[in-house]
């Protein structure tokens, strides 16, 4: 079964922007937020910090695939794979208590980068995660994000 973009019309993708090294407005991405890359992912700072769970990464394939409907088996493993990598990394780096994998899939799902992605969060006890709400989400710069990319870094 095929199913149809749910992408806004004339969508020019933020992630493929910053992966050809765009830092225009057109993308939050920068060449500090990468932590770790292959031929088929990359590993980056997520934009966005979520209240005491800064330095969040999202594991995205190099190539575009708008959703998980249409992520090839292959990539969807390696996906999976580095996710379990960073994860583990996460918790040597951040000493975190735990790990949450969020991803997802159409704007329904609250899918806004049309690019799949697949976030890993730094979680700690009674950490109060579950109830931020989108608004409390804040813009981390780019000097801020670097700092938990270096550290990630440095424990893998």
């Amino acid at each position: 079964m095929e199913l149809p973009s749910r992408a806004p019309q004339d969508y020019q993708c933020p992630i493929c922007f910053g992966f050809a090294g765009d830092t225009s407005p057109a993308t939050l991405i920068r060449p500090s937020d990468v932590v770790y890359k292959d031929e088929l992912v990359t590993v980056l700072i997520n934009s966005f910090f979520m209240g005491k769970n800064a330095g969040h990464v999202i594991v995205v394939p190099n190539e575009h695939f708008e959703n998980l409907y249409v992520l090839p088996p292959a990539v969807g493993h390696r996906v999976f794979d580095v996710a379990k990598k960073m994860a583990l990394t996460l918790k040597r780096a951040y000493n975190c208590d735990g790990i949450k994998l969020m991803q997802n899939n159409e704007p329904a799902a609250d899918q806004h980068a049309f690019h799949f992605h697949l976030h890993v969060y730094p979680r700690y006890d009674n950490d109060g995660f579950n109830s931020i709400l989108p608004a409390d989400k804040r813009l981390a710069e780019p000097a801020e994000r670097a700092e938990y990319a270096q550290k990630l870094k440095a424990a893998l």
